[in-house]
């Protein structure tokens, strides 16, 4: 897959596009992109994803939208499915002005001969440019608008607030279940208080961008994932750990299992399969290291009994 920054950067060639935000990737933008490579290959045609970031709220609106996929992640979910070109565009202020039919002209220009959008998709300044005006200009410039049907999963539809919500609550396995895979995050392990050794169970604290949603305060099984393809089960504590600092900031810190060495510096990912319990306050490091063990008998158990979830080589 190419990658581009800039519609005016990429040379003319007949295409099918699609424009969104795309965050997560989830079941709905998969089958919309999937419809977008296929009539691509049907006509041997060039597919390309048209999305933007920041998020166009954080300019819009001056909200922090909490990212279901950090750009890196967004563009390599994306570069799964088989797509030619995909176009990250900064979004700005000036963005945010470009009137919609002067959007869709700079989309023509690449070779835009059909675009895929979804049935509340309008693009451009204040939204202007609904299904209706898209299609008229397709006459004018000689493009076909294709409309996907919204994606449902559970009588409802899969969208990624819905997938924020379900984090919100620490129900990761519907999170899982609306992104088609285990929500993941990725960091890099840094040196922590030393208390997880103290106690007998390491940790690896993450330092992972501020902008990244997190599921719920509490305690999960999860995949970890490390260089080279290396995988271990881990419990990972997501919270201020109020055992021992009541108050303190929010961290993410994990113990793999059936591991040992330094970690320090390295990447690591974190694919959450199932919550375990909510964070609590323990009376003494005895019940807490009592807790634990539990937790970890827990975790063996339900990641062995789930297949390893396909994801990828970390990098």
């Amino acid at each position: 897959m190419h990658f581009a920054q800039q519609l005016e950067a990429i040379d003319p060639a007949p295409s099918v596009v699609t424009v969104g935000a795309f965050d997560g990737v989830h079941l709905g933008h998969q089958a919309l992109i999937g419809q977008v490579v296929a009539m691509a290959r049907a006509h041997r045609w060039r597919s390309v994803v048209v999305t933007f970031f920041p998020h166009p709220v954080v300019v819009l609106r001056g909200e922090v939208p909490f990212y279901l996929t950090s750009p890196e992640e967004k563009r390599r979910h994306i570069a799964r499915l088989g797509v030619d070109l995909l176009v990250q565009i900064p979004f700005t202020v000036e963005t945010a002005r470009i009137r919609a039919a002067d959007f869709v002209e700079r989309l023509v220009r690449i070779g835009m001969r059909a675009l895929w959008a979804g049935p509340d998709f309008a693009m451009g300044y204040r939204r202007e440019g609904t299904l209706p005006v898209l299609e008229e200009l397709g006459r004018q410039y000689g493009y076909t608008v294709h409309v996907a049907m919204e994606f449902h999963l559970g009588g409802r539809p899969v969208r990624s607030s819905r997938i924020r919500e379900a984090l919100r609550r620490g129900d990761v396995r519907s999170a899982a279940e609306c992104l088609g895979r285990p929500f993941s995050v990725r960091g890099e392990v840094t040196a922590g208080a030393g208390r997880g050794q103290s106690l007998g169970f390491p940790t690896a604290n993450l330092r992972i961008w501020p902008e990244h949603a997190l599921p719920a305060d509490g305690v999960y099984a999860c995949w970890a994932g490390l260089p080279g393809g290396i995988r271990r089960m881990a419990v990972v504590n997501i919270g201020v750990r109020p055992t021992f600092d009541q108050g303190s900031e929010r961290v993410v810190e994990a113990h793999l299992l059936d591991w040992t060495g330094d970690l320090y510096g390295r990447p690591l990912t974190l694919h959450f399969i199932e919550r375990l319990r909510e964070e609590r306050k323990f009376a003494s490091a005895l019940e807490l290291v009592a807790q634990i063990r539990q937790d970890i008998a827990r975790a063996r158990e339900i990641l062995n009994a789930a297949a390893l979830p396909a994801i990828e080589a970390e990098a």
